[in-house]
């Protein structure tokens, strides 16, 4: 029973079980495939996930690194109260583009700000746009630079701050201090970096499902 077949059917199950049909995000899916975007984004139970953790966080500022076609950042602004934003941080024009197009059919463009470039330089952006003290982020863009995203997080945050990062383990590679791959020791460093941090109490969970294996970090700031 244990095997990719059986996670994916399982994920199957609970997204019919538990998540309710939402032609706007399966809208945000086929867009996405139709304009050649990677089929990375999260799983609906994943995105769920996210959404619930933001929820419980009481988040209003929420940040976001890595937009791709915007099928978390829906999740994560459906979150938000009235008054709430949500700003995001998307390396690609074209991802970008499509991400704006599909929050406006979810008539969520409101309340989303899209930077596009590398977020090692959008970052120090933000505080200039007014973005800052987010209450909720979530990180899930290139992993080679995942510590320098959480240490430019936590000098927006505060205490209580939750902070999510996607794809820690990468099908358990993350044991291998010997990879080659530059995804893999960006992982790495950011759990160096997270280790007796005195600022941030963390976490890691393992996921399986329609992903693969892979999960998340968890943390709060102190």
């Amino acid at each position: 029973m244990n095997s990719p077949k059986t996670w994916h059917e399982f994920d199957q199950y609970t997204t019919d079980k538990l998540i309710s049909y939402d032609p706007v995000l399966e809208n945000v899916l086929q867009t996405n495939a139709e304009e050649g975007l990677p089929s990375i984004n999260v799983s609906p139970v994943e995105g769920k996930m996210l959404h619930m953790i933001a929820s419980l966080s009481k988040a209003k500022n929420i940040l976001e690194v890595g937009t791709l076609g915007g099928y978390s950042t829906i999740w994560l602004a459906r979150a938000l109260p009235d008054d709430g934003q949500l700003v995001s941080l998307e390396y690609s024009a074209k991802h970008a583009e499509v991400a704006k197009r599909n929050l406006k059919k979810a008539r969520l463009d409101d309340k989303v700000e899209i930077l596009i470039g590398a977020a090692i330089e959008t970052f120090p952006q933000l505080p200039e746009k007014g973005f800052h003290d987010f209450d909720f982020v979530f990180i899930d863009a290139d992993k080679q630079n995942n510590s320098r995203y959480v240490e430019e997080a936590l000098k927006l945050s505060h205490p209580g701050t939750c902070i999510v990062v996607d794809n820690v383990v990468r099908n358990g590679a993350v044991l291998d201090s010997d990879h080659e791959d530059e995804s893999v020791q960006g992982i790495r460093q950011m759990f160096d970096y997270l280790s007796d941090h005195p600022s941030i109490e963390s976490t890691a969970i393992q996921t399986v499902g329609s992903k693969g294996y892979d999960g998340f970090l968890i943390a709060i700031v102190k």
